[in-house]
């Protein structure tokens, strides 16, 4: 029995050793404010790790991991961490803490809607933490922003339907209207075409038309012949008289 307690002594020992080694890890990383040390935080997974491989069930080396993953943005294996510790812990504070970090994972993940149920169970279990009072409302603004972004993106997506809609009406306003001149320019080749036929039979000359020709170039003959009959008359009384001398 005394060799049994020293063993389990001394395997106790080597644990909290793991947790002692990963906690000094943990808190040297989280000293640097000035950077994101993940190489050091996983140092910290690996020796919580350890520890756990000899004492799976307990609760807070658990809950360190968690805290590592979440550390080096494992958000997805940090958030099943820190929801299987609240389905297991009774305690209201620790799994108000557990849901308060499964919230936060969850937010970084950008699972807005399951990270703030998270925060309000976990206000369920702890209601005076004010730190999950202000991320809750954090959470909830985020939901409200990217509500109003898809609204805004509807609505321009919208916009854009009813400008493509314009744009077809104009097109087809167009092609109606290109369609119409077609058919004018058509109809206007068409008449010209009327007009080409009905030229000749306008060409013709009528009985009445010609007869009244006819008669003004008789009549214009005619002057002409007097005209040419006077000349000569003159001309041969003129030689007359000569001859007379």
């Amino acid at each position: 029995m005394f060799l049994l307690a020293w063993i389990l002594t001394i395997q106790a020992q080597n644990e909290r050793k793991f947790v002692r080694q990963g906690n000094k890890y943990y808190e040297k990383a989280i000293a640097d404010t000035t950077r994101l040390d993940t190489a050091l935080f996983n140092k910290a997974e690996i020796e919580y790790r350890k520890a756990l491989d000899k004492k799976p069930d307990n609760a807070r080396w658990d809950f360190n991991l968690a805290d590592a993953l979440y550390k080096q943005m494992k958000f997805e294996e940090a958030a099943e961490k820190f929801k299987d510790i609240s389905e297991r812990t009774t305690d209201k504070t620790e799994k108000g803490r557990a849901l308060h970090n499964l919230g936060n994972s969850l937010l970084m993940n950008n699972k807005l809607d399951e990270s703030i149920e998270a925060y309000k169970q976990a206000l369920r279990n702890n209601p005076g933490d004010l730190e999950t009072k202000y991320n809750l409302l954090y959470a909830m603004n985020m939901k409200k922003k990217q509500q109003e972004q898809q609204q805004k993106q509807d609505k321009n997506k919208d916009k854009n339907k009813d400008q493509d809609k314009d744009k077809d009406k104009d097109k087809d306003k167009d092609q109606n209207k290109d369609q119409d001149k077609k058919d004018q320019q058509n109809k206007d080749q068409q008449n010209q075409n009327k007009d080409q036929k009905q030229q000749p039979q306008q060409n013709k000359i009528s009985k009445q038309n010609a007869e009244q020709m006819l008669q003004a170039l008789e009549n214009s003959e005619k002057k002409t012949q007097e005209k040419v009959k006077k000349i000569q008359a003159l001309k041969a009384q003129s030689k007359k008289v000569e001859k007379d001398w």
